[in-house]
């Protein structure tokens, strides 16, 4: 019996590890979207957003206030600049951080 116990007692111990991992590993959306609204220039810079698979399209009024090097540092994978507009990669992301961006704006 004390065997089988030992290994309930790791089996336990495995998941707990895990559950902690996946945990920390887990993206906070709020502060990512937060941070995001600031790198485009805050929520008054921002006219419209949308979200296209794994591309974000942010209108914007002044694109000079959006930082993209700090953008590409969040995540983005690339980032496509045209007129007021960027059109930023954020592979499956794009989708949650639209949404989270929709509520703050």
């Amino acid at each position: 019996m004390s065997t089988i116990v030992q290994y309930l007692i790791i089996a336990v111990v495995l998941i707990i590890i895990s559950l902690v991992i996946v945990k920390l590993t887990k993206r906070d959306f709020h502060i990512e979207a937060n941070k995001l609204i600031t790198y485009l220039g805050g929520k008054d810079n921002i006219i419209n957003a949308e979200y296209n698979m794994s591309r974000f399209k942010v209108i914007l009024k002044d694109v000079s206030l959006a930082d993209k090097e700090a953008i590409q540092k969040l995540g983005a994978k690339g980032i496509v600049e045209i007129d007021n507009q960027l059109k930023i990669i954020f592979g499956k992301n794009a989708k949650q951080l639209k949404k989270y961006i929709e509520d703050i704006i």
